[in-house]
């Protein structure tokens, strides 16, 4: 089955030093997001965390070589499923990041761990099981 997915706007980080994973990073930047769909933003605040699905862009195609991969910080293979590599069958990635300002079309954010122009795919609401769960009428 082929599937296919469109950018919705484009990942800037303050820097070119990013941590591999969005827990370890205190990175801030900035997420431009298509004039298009700005109205999509319009109840994100400050101090909020969302999920941010990306595209691996730079990433090389995948082989079944890399089905178990040896990730940095780890003394064994593990497989791919199991650790966050960018090396996967499809190159998605995901990202929770701290709202620090939302303008027009640009979420100022900090916990970055995307390159620059990375292709941003979907924002979605953090919800944290431990806090109180929105209604679902909330998240429709």
């Amino acid at each position: 089955m082929q599937i296919s997915f469109n950018s919705i706007g484009t990942a800037h980080p303050n820097t070119d030093n990013i941590p591999r994973h969005w827990s370890v990073s205190d990175v801030e930047g900035t997420l431009t997001i298509d004039p298009q769909y700005a109205e999509a933003l319009a109840d994100i605040t400050v101090g909020q965390r969302i999920v941010v699905l990306f595209h691996f862009h730079k990433s090389p195609p995948f082989s079944p070589n890399l089905l178990k991969q040896t990730p940095p910080h780890r003394q064994r293979s593990m497989g791919v499923f199991s650790i966050c590599s960018p090396r996967r069958p499809n190159a998605i990635g995901l990202s929770v990041l701290e709202v620090l300002s939302c303008n027009a079309n640009v979420l100022g954010v900090r916990n970055m761990d995307m390159i620059e122009g990375t292709p941003i795919l979907d924002i979605k609401p953090f919800v944290d099981k431990k806090a109180n769960l929105p209604s679902r009428e909330e998240t429709d």
